[in-house]
């Protein structure tokens, strides 16, 4: 069993707000791959690189979106583990929480959390390449076509060589800058402007927390750094913070 300090849960239980950033590590743990299959699928052959770009889906729209057809799939095949459980329960324990994901699969909404930013956009989703709107296809067909407009549809992710939208990010690095703890959770903490929002709560004197199996750039900054899994400390952080036994 991890063991969770009793001034990180004081700490919680003392703070008016919490920002939280999720990497691909905590999808792994709901058997999520980040791109590629296992080596006996039919998409190990393709570079994702090659695949998730603007340049792709024009030149070959039908391909591209026979891949995110395969990635939909296995996200809707997962389940939530227990680390986007406890981060759902915790959330309802602070006063302002807000969550920041760099994931793509809506494991966090499914999870029950609710004030969640999407920072490169969710695979579930289709919007349209003509009206840049959330949308739904007008029938069974690959690629599929906007129902309002005909125009074809693109899965709302952001590819390679796209901006993030500057709505979640500004609003993402505002929650940063306000929170008293902040929680990197499973990411490389090496992708920027994502691997920015801990600097920025540091800076504005937030405690910063690490749950991350392997070491990166940010443990050394961490005022707590886990080298376990996030399905086994952020339970047991939670439950922490839920009991009176730590004053």
């Amino acid at each position: 069993m991890t063991t969770v300090p009793a001034e990180l849960v004081r700490a919680l239980r003392q703070t008016s707000a919490v920002a939280v950033l999720t990497g691909s590590g905590v999808s792994a743990e709901s058997g999520i791959p980040t791109f590629r299959g296992g080596g006996d699928s039919l998409w190990e052959r393709y570079d994702p690189r090659e695949l998730a770009t603007p340049e792709a889906f024009s030149r070959d729209p039908r391909l591209v979106w026979e891949w995110y057809l395969w990635r939909r799939s296995l996200v809707v095949e997962a389940e939530p583990n227990p680390a986007h459980l406890a981060l759902a329960k915790m959330e309802r324990l602070v006063p302002s929480f807000t969550l920041i994901t760099q994931n793509v699969d809506g494991l966090h909404e499914r999870a029950g959390s609710r004030n969640v930013l999407e920072l490169h956009g969710n695979i579930l989703r289709s919007r349209c390449t003509a009206e840049g709107e959330i949308s739904e296809p007008r029938r069974q067909e690959v690629p599929p076509r906007c129902r309002r407009c005909g125009a074809l549809l693109r899965p709302d992710v952001v590819w390679f060589g796209e901006m993030l939208p500057e709505g979640a990010v500004r609003a993402a690095f505002e929650a940063s800058s306000s929170c008293g703890v902040f929680f990197s959770v499973g990411t490389s903490s090496l992708v920027y402007p994502a691997a920015a929002l801990p600097e920025e709560a540091r800076a504005s004197g937030a405690l910063l927390v690490e749950i991350n199996p392997e070491e990166t750039p940010l443990t050394r900054q961490a005022d707590f750094s886990f080298r376990e899994s996030a399905s086994v400390v952020l339970p047991e952080l939670v439950k922490r913070l839920r009991t009176q036994g730590d004053s």
